[in-house]
């Protein structure tokens, strides 16, 4: 019995040559293509925003959230008092 060789009509091929010059002419050299250096923009961080810091941060937010709490809070007693002087009745159907 003989040695069995892999039959793989590709096995020799530069696949990063397919399509290129090198498989139309055999002859021709690689040729290198070099790059231009582009100018790269840099985006500071604070482009949009400024950063704070961490504790600023969360006393502000939770300044908010409190203020949105209590605000809603004052609307609840509010519509509870009206609803009061109003004999207690929101809406009626029957009318």
């Amino acid at each position: 019995m003989g040695t069995e060789e892999s039959k793989d009509p590709f096995k020799g091929v530069d696949w990063k040559a397919v399509g290129g010059d090198i498989q139309k002419d055999p002859a021709a050299k690689p040729t290198v293509k070099k790059r231009l250096p582009r100018k790269i923009r840099q985006i500071p961080d604070y482009y949009f925003l400024p950063r704070r810091s961490l504790p600023l941060t969360l006393a502000f937010y939770g300044a908010c959230v409190a203020g949105g709490i209590g605000a809603g809070m004052l609307v609840e007693t509010w519509i509870n008092k009206k609803v009061k002087e109003d004999g207690g009745v929101i809406w009626e159907f029957d009318k």
